[in-house]
């Protein structure tokens, strides 16, 4: 396409016109739009302690780790009441389930957002009248 071809496309005084109800459907979508309620706020003070304690544990992992890289692993055994206190959870956990309440959680868990998924890109959302 030539510039001079583009020139007599873009000059030409031809009126574009809507098509019919054009108008009047934009004019619905901004009333409607207009008439609806505010949109909710996000909980900002019921989310900040747990948002606080995440940033805590993040900086608390962090310097652990920081600090295991720099200094290497500690040489000194587990003290005793240690290793009875984790093998007692050990065994608790092993004895109630843990591995299958945790897989009965992920599972549950995974089925729920693959509804969600699925809920939210193949069916249409009705507009309210």
């Amino acid at each position: 396409m030539r510039d001079s071809d583009l020139d007599r496309i873009l000059s030409n005084e031809e009126e574009i016109l809507p098509s019919s109800g054009f108008a009047a459907s934009v004019m619905e979508a901004v009333q409607r739009e207009a008439a609806a309620p505010p949109p909710i706020p996000f909980p900002w003070k019921r989310a900040l302690p747990g948002l606080c304690v995440a940033a805590i544990t993040l900086v608390a992992l962090l310097t652990a780790s920081i600090l295991l890289l720099l200094h290497g692993a500690p040489t000194q055994p587990i003290p005793r009441h240690w290793r009875a206190a984790l093998n007692s959870a050990a065994a608790v956990s092993q004895n109630l389930g843990a591995a299958w309440i945790i897989l009965a959680l992920a599972l549950s868990f995974a089925s729920v957002k693959l509804a969600t998924l699925f809920a939210s890109t193949r069916l249409p959302r009705y507009e309210r009248t």
